[in-house]
């Protein structure tokens, strides 16, 4: 595992995740060391997949803040109308389903840091609360006038340009000056190639533990050349997803000819599904229905005529539901009484949701877009499936 060039009051090792090889990875943990040990707020930006929420752990750890708690938020996972409960709490009845008062993620990472990953898919009435706390430290549960005060160390995330975001008035300038105190960017992938081959190596070797390998898989000097020179543009999240395929294809039974072995035929294959994939559902030839795992485009397409035809029964039910007539009982209330129809298409919705956070791994930013709809639509989804659990 490589580390960054000791700095002359301290050895600081790096988590595996990372890796400075590159000289802009040297330089940009170079910053990382010298803004960690502060209490300034740090925006992270670049794209998805670049190990965003890694610097900030990072930061975390190399700072005085090391023993506090280190909180994640994912400001676009949780929908509009909670956010600010999510983030500065509540007192008991203030919200629908409040039982009882409740810590926000700010109380929680007192004595830390609190991570805002995705801080541009925040609303603008939480951002004028998130700018109050970060100037003045002190802020209000929902439903309470009290003040109540928070030491936390911020550190924020986003893929978007903030810049554009706020000519376009969906983005505070106030708010985004005061969380640029200091802004790193982290490179993309294919922009620090000679990182790769170390990556490989330090993913490789996690996989070992994670799956109980009988030892590190042997990779064709060919197929890291493949690796290497892949454009990687869901970056090290997509690499990581390349190499659990790989490492698990090449100590499957069905694979005995070659056990622990990835090849470069093997690689190819992978990257051109990965890369298919990529393209969207626009440009990619859609696979068999009896492919055992559709490609993303497939799920988009399925996933959105499930859609249309909820909305088609929905409609067909308004015009069947009988007017003018008080007495009339309705022809179907989807809640109390949902019909087979109704049931089987609500079932296959959710697998389909299900399949998709499979493929991706859980990364629910992934799902959605493979499905066509927002994240926030699929949180509200998964909402619903937990409830329908929870009722059975």
């Amino acid at each position: 595992m490589l580390t960054e060039t000791p700095s002359s009051d301290t050895l600081r090792k790096l988590p595996p995740q990372i890796v400075a090889s590159s000289d802009e990875m040297r330089e940009l943990l170079g910053v990382v060391r010298a803004v960690a040990p502060t209490l300034i707020t740090v925006l992270l930006t670049g794209e998805s997949g670049t190990g965003k929420e890694v610097f900030a752990r990072l930061i975390h750890d190399w700072s005085q803040r090391a023993s506090g708690p280190f909180v994640t938020v994912n400001c676009g996972a949780i929908p509009e109308g909670l956010i600010e409960s999510e983030l500065f709490g509540h007192e008991k009845g203030s919200v629908t389903g409040a039982t009882a008062e409740r810590k926000g993620f700010f109380e929680t990472a007192k004595g830390g840091s609190i991570f805002l990953d995705e801080i541009g898919e925040m609303p603008l009435s939480a951002q004028v609360k998130l700018l109050r706390i970060l100037e003045t430290g002190k802020f209000t549960r929902v439903g309470s006038a009290s003040e109540r005060t928070s030491d936390a160390r911020v550190i924020a995330a986003t893929n978007r340009d903030l810049e554009l975001e706020v000519r376009a008035g969906k983005f505070r300038a106030d708010l985004y000056y005061r969380l640029r105190a200091v802004m790193l960017r982290l490179p993309p992938l294919r922009n620090r190639r000679e990182d790769i081959p170390f990556l490989v190596d330090n993913i490789l070797r996690d996989l070992v533990k994670r799956h109980s390998f009988p030892h590190l898989p042997h990779i064709e000097s060919e197929a890291i050349e493949e690796l290497t020179s892949h454009e990687w543009r869901g970056n090290i999240r997509e690499l990581r997803n390349v190499l659990e395929q790989l490492s698990v294809m090449a100590y499957s039974p069905a694979n005995r000819s070659s056990q622990g072995v990835i090849s470069v035929s093997d690689v190819r294959n992978i990257l051109q599904e990965h890369t298919q994939a990529e393209l969207g559902y626009h440009n990619v030839t859609l696979t068999p229905l009896t492919h055992p795992q559709p490609q993303q485009s497939e799920l988009g397409l399925i996933y959105r005529a499930l859609v249309e035809l909820r909305s088609d029964i929905a409609e067909l039910k308004e015009r069947l539901q009988p007017k003018g007539n008080p007495l009339a009982l309705p022809l179907g209330n989807s809640e109390a009484h949902p019909t087979n129809g109704e049931l089987n298409l609500h079932k296959h919705e959710m697998e389909l949701i299900n399949q998709a956070l499979q493929r991706f791994e859980g990364d629910r930013k992934r799902a959605a877009k493979a499905l066509g709809i927002s994240e926030r639509s699929l949180y509200r989804k998964l909402k619903e499936l937990e409830e329908q659990r929870t009722s059975i």
